[in-house]
């Protein structure tokens, strides 16, 4: 039998299900990518490498996983693009199973003939939005569930509700973990939402993000990471001080008067979501 070497991705537009992607090679690192979708950076991957993670954000969320308790996991994840984070966890924690659901087939279609996604071990891919994917999952299935979905810049409003969260809790196990990937500016109004709206049914949380974008002075990620039982408090507090990104981890009461009168959101509730302003991509 003749071996093939994995086909070179070809750098150019694709049109996708949902409006048309730009994939991009990082001129830094020769087997970097990055999607990119209105101008957006969606997602880096690394071909050769998939424990470098080029965003810092992403790098934060994986600090979170590194400190869970050691061995596979069973995981979820609501957002998908280049898969980025199911790669990386199957790369540090061998025999992972993963799940990932992403509404945009066009999307997962490019990835897998351009990214390699098929070389990702015991992971599957279900094109399905995120609520509809969460339905769908048995109860007590996972030990993490990430959400890092975005319509460009955006966050879909569905995921980020009290109904949305009571799904997450019932598919997660009880000492499982919930990431979730916020983008926010001044005043950080919706990212105290959300905060709300997840501590109703997750107790224990924690909020990384860089100092800049905690004090509201420029938009851009913040990590909520939240459990039933409890966290790796003094880990990510270590790895956030100690990244290149140095990141902030705020929890306990400090977290409690970040989110004081902040309304947790419910389905059909009004909300301005946060756009981020036109320089902050270019």
């Amino acid at each position: 039998m003749v071996s093939r070497e994995p086909r070179e991705p070809m750098p150019g537009r694709y049109p996708v299900t949902f409006g048309e992607v730009d994939l991009l090679r990082d001129l830094d690192r020769p087997s970097g990518w990055v999607i990119s979708s209105g101008g957006v950076p969606q997602s880096y991957v690394d071909l050769e490498d998939p424990t470098y993670l080029d965003f810092e954000y992403v790098r934060l969320m994986a600090d979170v996983i590194d400190l869970l308790d050691e061995g596979p996991l069973d995981a979820v994840h609501v957002g998908g693009c280049g898969c980025t984070l199911p790669r990386y966890v199957a790369a540090t924690r061998p025999g992972s199973r993963q799940l990932v659901a992403e509404p945009d087939g066009g999307l997962v279609q490019l990835v897998r003939d351009q990214l390699r996604l098929k070389s990702v071990p015991r992971l599957k891919v279900r094109i399905l939005d995120g609520r509809s994917a969460t339905a769908g999952l048995h109860d007590s299935s996972a030990d993490l569930l990430v959400l890092d979905a975005f319509s460009g810049a955006v966050m879909p409003l569905d995921l980020a509700t009290r109904e949305y969260m009571g799904d997450v809790a019932r598919v997660l196990r009880p000492d499982g973990t919930l990431l979730v990937n916020i983008a926010d500016g001044k005043g950080l109004a919706f990212a105290r939402r959300v905060l709300a709206t997840i501590g109703g049914t997750f107790p224990r949380m924690a909020l990384l993000a860089d100092p800049g974008v905690l004090r509201g002075r420029r938009f851009g990620n913040l990590i909520v990471a939240a459990s039933r039982t409890g966290l790796p408090l003094d880990g990510m507090v270590r790895r956030a001080a100690g990244g290149l990104s140095q990141a902030r981890c705020v929890h306990g009461d400090d977290l409690v008067r970040f989110v004081a009168g902040a309304r947790p959101l419910n389905d059909g509730d009004p909300v301005v979501i946060p756009v981020p302003p036109p320089a902050v991509f270019g």
